[in-house]
C-alpha cells in the first residue's frame, strides 16, 4: 500500500528547508498559515514571515515590491482567494511587471472539500495559463512538491503552484527528476497515452495496470508544468500511440486537456478524451466521494481509454 501525505505539510516543510538553504526567501500568507502550514517557515524564520490577515490583494501587492528588492516572495493561501479574489494584483503587478513571485494557491481541485463551492478551486489554471509571462505548475505528491518549492525558488519569473490541501498516495518512484517544463514519462506503452497532471497521478497507473491484464498497453506522461507545456513529449506519445486521455482535477475547460488538445491540433491530430470536472460546480462532502461523483477516478479512465481504442 503506498504511503499517504497530505502535500500542505510537504509544503510547509520544503518552505522551512529552503528558507535554511537561502536567506532571500520570505513567505507571506493571509491568515491561514496553519491551513497552508506556511506556519511552520513562520516558527523557523519569524523576521522573513508575514501575516497580512484576510487581505490576498494587499499581499500579492506587497510580494511584489519584495520582489523588486530582490527577495525571493512566496505568497501562499488558499487557491480560489489566489486566482479570483488576488487576480486582478496578480495581472497587473506580478504578471505584467515579470517579477519573480511565487503564487501558491493551496487547497486546489476539490480539496477544500467540506468548505463547500464557494473554496473549490477548479479552473484556476485555466486563469493562470491564461497570464502573460505565468509559470504553471501542479504538485502531485510529497516528494513532487519538494522538489517544485526548490525548483521555483531559483526560476526566474513569475510561477502559480497549485497544490492540494489532503493526504494523497506518494509514488514509490523517489527519483523522478522535476525540471520545469518537462513531463515525467511513468510508464511505456504503445497503445494509448495517458496524460496526468496533479493528485489523480496515482489513479491514472492503477488505471494503466488495469488496462494491462485486458492487453491494452498505457503510457502513462506526468504533466507537472502546464506552462510552459513539454510539447516534444506530447507529440511523440501522438505519433507513437493511438491516442491521448488527459486526466486532471479541473475543469475540462481551459486546463491539461485544452492545453495538450491545443499541442496536437498543431502538430500531431489525435484523438483526445479529457478526463476532467465537466461545466459545473460540485458541493460539500468528503473529498473522495467528490472526487468519485465528478467522474474522477480511475474507472473512468479506463472507460475512456478503451472509447479512445474504440473497445
Amino acid at each position: 500500500m503506498l504511503k499517504m501525505v497530505a502535500l500542505r505539510d510537504s509544503f510547509g516543510e520544503a518552505l522551512v528547508e529552503l528558507g535554511r538553504e537561502n536567506s532571500e526567501v520570505v513567505v507571506l500568507d493571509a491568515d491561514v498559515s496553519s491551513s497552508t502550514k506556511t506556519a511552520l517557515f513562520g516558527k523557523a524564520f519569524p523576521d522573513r514571515f508575514f501575516n497580512f490577515g484576510v487581505a490576498e490583494a494587499n499581499m500579492m501587492d506587497a510580494a511584489a515590491g519584495f520582489a523588486t528588492v530582490g527577495k525571493i516572495p512566496f505568497a501562499s493561501t488558499f487557491g480560489f482567494l489566489t486566482t479570483l479574489r488576488a487576480g486582478e494584483q496578480i495581472r497587473s503587478s506580478i504578471a505584467y511587471p515579470n517579477l519573480n513571485v511565487k503564487v501558491c494557491g493551496s487547497y486546489g481541485g476539490l480539496s477544500d472539500s467540506f468548505d463547500g463551492v464557494s473554496h473549490q478551486t477548479i479552473y484556476d489554471l485555466a486563469i493562470m495559463r491564461a497570464t502573460p509571462n505565468m509559470t504553471v505548475v501542479v504538485a502531485s505528491d510529497d516528494i513532487l512538491t519538494r522538489k517544485a518549492v526548490k525548483a521555483i525558488a531559483y526560476y526566474r519569473g513569475p510561477v502559480y503552484l497549485r497544490l492540494c490541501r489532503n493526504e494523497v498516495p506518494v509514488l514509490e518512484n523517489e527519483d523522478r527528476a522535476f525540471e520545469i517544463g518537462k513531463g515525467i514519462l511513468l510508464r511505456e506503452g504503445e497503445d494509448v497515452t495517458i496524460l496526468v497532471t496533479g493528485i489523480l497521478v496515482s489513479k491514472a497507473l492503477d488505471a494503466a495496470e488495469r488496462l494491462k491484464k485486458e492487453g491494452i498497453h498505457a503510457r502513462v506522461i506526468e504533466i507537472h508544468t502546464l506552462k510552459p507545456l513539454d510539447e516534444e513529449i506530447i507529440i511523440k506519445a501522438a505519433r507513437e500511440t493511438k491516442g491521448i486521455v488527459t486526466v486532471e482535477e479541473h475543469s475540462s475547460i481551459g486546463g491539461l486537456g485544452s492545453a495538450v488538445a491545443e499541442c496536437v491540433v498543431k502538430h500531431c491530430p489525435v484523438r483526445v478524451e479529457m478526463v476532467a470536472i465537466r461545466d459545473t460546480f460540485a458541493e460539500t462532502g468528503p473529498y473522495d466521494a467528490l472526487l468519485e461523483k465528478y467522474v474522477l477516478n480511475n474507472h473512468l479512465i479506463e472507460r475512456s481509454c478503451k472509447k479512445l481504442l474504440e473497445i
